[in-house]
């Protein structure tokens, strides 16, 4: 079968044929992914920036982490029937480090990664651990199931900056980790949503299609200036980073609030440098979150099921899997929001 892989630590991703996924084990399930995202770390991970050295002992391996599914065999014990429609958390933990034994497995220490450092979606089958697989509510389809993982990253930055009823959050990056923090920061009650972006004009599309018209392009002038323009000189009450740009972090902290928060979320290919007698004048809270747990994960689901159209804007192409390549420099460019593969 078609997969598309990272083989080697250096600019690219490789087509190959590889062998059907083996048959489940206790405890496993073979999928037949029906939808699968390309992520802007795969992006990063493709372009071979600096943050995924740690790919490099796992390759050649199979890409993609965000995607949804069918399970077309199950082992004993696996608890999931054949036929079932999943989402998948790509985390997986060893159960035996002492993270996990203190029954803490998103902090596991021997934590493998679907589509970074064991094989993911971007094929069209693999075998995974039963436990990672999570049911998708009727009403929401595979290319939406996809869409959980990064919706999910976004809902967990929300709960890490403590975003609450009437607060005035802004968001920098537009993408789609960017779009999936304002949708979850309007859902946990923000007043006013800001998302910043430089030059973004499709991904400003796609906001505006989810409901966002606060939107402040830095071409066109320091962020700052244009943030309290719009607030009419207050600053805001919590940040949340979806950039991978480290002079982000000094910026959002520019128009934070006293005592207010500023969440990082994106991977960062430099050290962050920031005034740190005015942090901690300023009481700042910098916070970092990183993928989302299993109750995250439920918690977009419910979302999603109550309403799936209000997240298919985030969509903005489909391709098939031979195609990934283009779909890749499509995310690459920044011509594309949310591309899905379709193996």
């Amino acid at each position: 079968m078609l997969a598309l892989r990272k083989t080697k630590p250096a600019f690219g991703l490789d087509f190959a044929e590889v062998p059907e996924p083996p048959a489940p084990k206790a405890g496993e399930v073979t999928l037949n992914v029906d939808a699968v995202g390309i992520c802007g770390s795969d992006v990063h991970a493709y372009e071979w920036t600096e943050g995924y050295g740690f790919m490099t002992g796992a390759m050649p391996v199979t890409m993609g982490h965000e995607f949804a599914g069918t399970v077309i065999a199950a082992g004993p014990g696996s608890g999931v029937a054949e036929g079932a429609r999943v989402t998948v958390t790509p985390a997986i933990a060893c159960g035996m480090c002492p993270s996990c034994r203190r029954d803490d497995a998103r902090n596991c220490e021997r934590r493998e990664a679907l589509g970074l450092t064991r094989d993911g979606g971007f094929a069209r089958r693999l075998t995974l651990p039963a436990h990672v697989c999570i049911a998708l509510p009727e009403t929401v389809d595979m290319e939406l199931g996809a869409m959980s993982e990064p919706l999910g990253v976004g809902c967990e930055a929300v709960l890490v900056g403590q975003v609450g009823l009437g607060d005035t959050v802004l968001v920098l990056g537009p993408g789609t980790i960017g779009q999936g923090i304002a949708l979850m920061a309007r859902a946990a009650g923000a007043g006013r949503v800001l998302v910043a972006g430089r030059a973004d004009a499709p991904r400003f599309d796609v906001l505006r299609s989810l409901g966002f018209n606060e939107l402040i392009d830095v071409a066109e002038g320091p962020l700052r200036e244009q943030v309290l323009a719009a607030t009419g000189g207050r600053p805001v009450d919590v940040v949340l980073e979806a950039t991978g740009h480290p002079v982000s972090i000094a910026e959002g902290m520019g128009v934070l609030r006293k005592g207010g928060v500023i969440v990082a979320v994106g991977i960062h290919p430099a050290p962050v440098s920031f005034n740190l007698t005015d942090f901690v004048r300023m009481r700042h809270q910098l916070r970092a979150s990183h993928g989302s747990s299993r109750p995250t994960f439920d918690r977009v689901l419910a979302l999603m099921a109550r309403d799936p159209e209000a997240f298919r804007p985030m969509i903005t192409h489909r391709l098939p899997l031979a195609r990934g390549l283009d779909g890749f420099e499509l995310a690459r460019q920044r011509a594309a929001s949310k591309v899905i593969l379709q193996p």
